[in-house]
């Protein structure tokens, strides 16, 4: 036999509307788990601090006490400093992407001081100069960092077949 009407009554009255509570926390647990996630990687140093810097007067002891010691390096002799900050966006099963990137590129001279401060974005799969400080004018007037990248996406097959 079964239950008294009014006892299924009651059971249908209590079971109805926590099935309707528990199907709305699953789509809003599913739609939170959804939102995008940010992660940072890398330093650059800030406008602030970049202005202690002293274009022909600062050493690369006097920038690490000012701005603290790069992630990377000049390739040629050491003669640059580069700090690299990124800025990644993860969401839900696809690759992480790079949305955002900076470069400060410190140049010394032949004497040890510093030559130029440049500050680099990424803008559309482009590296852009957002700001820049230089003693001297560069023959070609563009930075090393510039030198560097310029030419990525410049080369086709053909020009190493022949």
């Amino acid at each position: 036999m079964g239950l008294p009407a009014s006892a299924t009554r009651l059971r249908n009255a209590i079971a109805r509307p926590l099935a309707r509570q528990i199907v709305a926390f699953g789509l809003i647990a599913g739609l939170g788990a959804c939102a995008p996630v940010f992660r940072d990687s890398g330093y650059a140093p800030v406008d602030a601090d970049l202005a202690l810097v002293e274009v022909g007067a600062d050493t690369r002891e006097t920038v690490a006490e000012k701005v603290g010691r790069p992630s990377a390096t000049g390739l040629l002799g050491d003669r640059g400093w580069y700090y690299v900050q990124s800025r990644w966006r993860e969401f839900g099963a696809q690759a992480p992407r790079e949305v955002e990137r900076e470069v400060v590129a410190i140049t010394f001279s032949e004497a040890g001081t510093v030559a130029n401060v440049e500050r680099f974005g990424l803008e559309r799969g482009r590296v852009v100069p957002l700001s820049r400080r230089v003693t001297e004018s560069n023959i070609q007037g563009v930075g090393i960092l510039r030198q560097l990248l310029g030419n990525l996406g410049n080369v086709r097959a053909g020009d190493l077949i022949q």
